[in-house]
């Protein structure tokens, strides 16, 4: 069965979205509370700028076309991410077709996708803008190593397909296409594939694809970057100078090794000897793999040594490091051995995966009074608006998180949830509002719901006064009843005084 599953990429691939469409349905089955990046898309899906802050808008835009088409629902917010995933192993495995002989092999290098953490579990668990980079590294290494193989017009603008939306999906995949240049640089028989004139309509539109987020960033580059930096050099806070820096290249070496390491091993617990003989193999391609995969990571040293980082997170390597997986496959079969019995053992591997992923994301949520650490997906936020909402319905709601704005939008998709000061000045909504307004938020714990300074200055500068404070505590879903998480809240009448 599992060997004529990877006979083909289009076996391979029906069996994958069979996988996606399990995946689809679990966070259907589970409750509708959304984890921060879902609920994120939850609140911006409102909105259609040209850059929402730290992140590039690619999946927000994604996102807006849908809801503006169907509206926003659990299955608006799942079903769109699992396809663009779905995409990404897709044009992996046409990757490793472009680059392996075996079909078998390639279909196999494809299914593999899913030993890597970051994207078998953490892609699925609670990730949005980084599943459309994922997408787009693949996308890019199909029409890379298309182009290197057989270049055409239709390959060139794959490239640059997959550099415009990388670019704007991550601000990091922009490490890959300058690895890949300067990979291809050394190999004589692939040099004229960078000063080919079909290059030029490829960077031409990859630049439309970035242009409007492009013209947005100059005027918000702080908004965009201070985030990212913050988390790059906040966390683990260590002297300046060269603690810094031994600190953040320890760092760099740990976010690698917790990158690689399961699909090394169970690669090398597969074919044994094998995968030890065959990384001795080398080729033309092989080097441009190596070369790509050195560059890269040597940026992100660049940016502990000169940028101060010293907090890598693994998922920041996914445009260096996705291609592992075709190299690894690559070297083994460049090597010239038999490698039915390594495959008859890997293949297992694949299937078991899939059931231990679809495990934890169920077990995390429904089995959480045994886990102890309660998730965002186990909030009541349904229960909080039965209890609000028994006597009245409110015309506009204010959230003082993107967390809470995202999850009631979902739970009120008529009413207008907004955020003050995003992504205009004050809650002008407030002004025009005829009825009862919610004005909700969280505390900095479960259980402490006070509201935060910074939001009630907000409310003040926006017209908003509250009459009253109250809070609502309801027991998390699945808990033990012991503990809960506790919202506050307060009604007041639209309308600026």
């Amino acid at each position: 069965m599992l060997e004529r599953i990877t006979k083909s990429i289009t076996s391979a691939s029906i069996f994958l979205a069979g996988y996606f469409l399990l995946n689809i349905a679990l966070r259907i089955a589970l409750p509708h509370t959304l984890d921060l990046d879902e609920a994120e898309q939850s609140f911006y899906s409102q909105y259609l700028l040209a850059g929402y802050g730290p992140q590039p808008p690619f999946y927000n835009w994604i996102q807006y076309a849908i809801v503006s088409v169907t509206g926003i629902s659990m299955w608006v917010l799942s079903v769109p991410k699992n396809i663009i995933l779905f995409g990404c192993y897709l044009f992996y495995g046409l990757a490793a077709r472009e680059v392996l002989k075996s079909r078998s092999l390639a279909a196999v290098a494809m299914l593999s996708l899913i030993t890597l953490p970051q994207v078998g579990l953490m892609a699925q668990r609670e990730l949005t803008h980084t599943v459309a980079l994922l997408f787009a590294t693949s996308l890019f290494l199909f029409g890379f190593f298309r182009t290197l193989r057989q270049p055409t017009i239709g390959s060139y603008l794959l490239i640059g397909i997959a550099t415009g939306i990388g670019l704007i999906s991550k601000y990091n995949f922009a490490i890959l296409p300058f690895a890949a240049l300067i990979a291809v640089l050394p190999e004589r028989q692939w040099r004229s594939r960078l000063i080919d004139w079909r290059l030029l309509p490829a960077a031409v539109l990859a630049i439309l694809i970035v242009l409007p987020h492009a013209l947005w960033l100059p005027d918000n580059l702080l908004s965009a970057s201070a985030p990212t930096l913050e988390r790059m050099t906040a966390e683990h806070l260590a002297p300046a100078g060269l603690p810094r820096i031994g600190q953040g290249l320890l760092s760099l070496v740990i976010a690698v090794l917790g990158f690689v390491a399961l699909p090394i091993v169970l690669i090398a617990a597969a074919f044994r000897r094998d995968f030890f003989r065959a990384l001795s193999s080398s080729s033309p391609m092989i080097r441009v793999i190596e070369r790509m995969m050195f560059i890269s990571l040597l940026a992100f040293v660049g940016v502990v040594l000169f940028a101060g980082a010293s907090d890598i997170h693994e998922r920041w390597l996914d445009p260096c490091l996705l291609v592992l997986l075709i190299y690894l496959f690559l070297k083994l079969e460049t090597a010239d051995i038999d490698l039915s019995a390594g495959l008859a053992r890997f293949r297992p591997v694949v299937p078991v995966f899939m059931v231990v992923i679809l495990s934890i994301l169920l077990f995390r949520i429904v089995g959480i009074q045994y886990i102890g650490t309660y998730t965002r997906t186990n909030v009541p936020f349904s229960g909080y608006v039965a209890e609000l909402t028994a006597t009245r319905k409110p015309v506009l709601i204010v959230a003082g998180t993107k967390f809470v704005a995202g999850n009631m939008r979902l739970e009120f998709p008529d009413v207008p949830v907004v955020i003050p000061f995003f992504p205009g000045p004050g809650v002008p909504e407030y002004a025009a509002a005829k009825g009862p307004v919610l004005v909700i938020w969280r505390g900095e714990t479960a259980d402490d719901p006070t509201i935060s300074p910074g939001f009630a200055n907000d409310l003040v500068k926006s017209g908003i006064h509250l009459p009253e404070l109250k809070t609502l505590t309801l027991p998390y879903l699945f808990g033990d009843g012991k503990r809960s998480f506790s919202i506050g809240y307060s009604w007041v009448e639209g309308g600026a005084k």
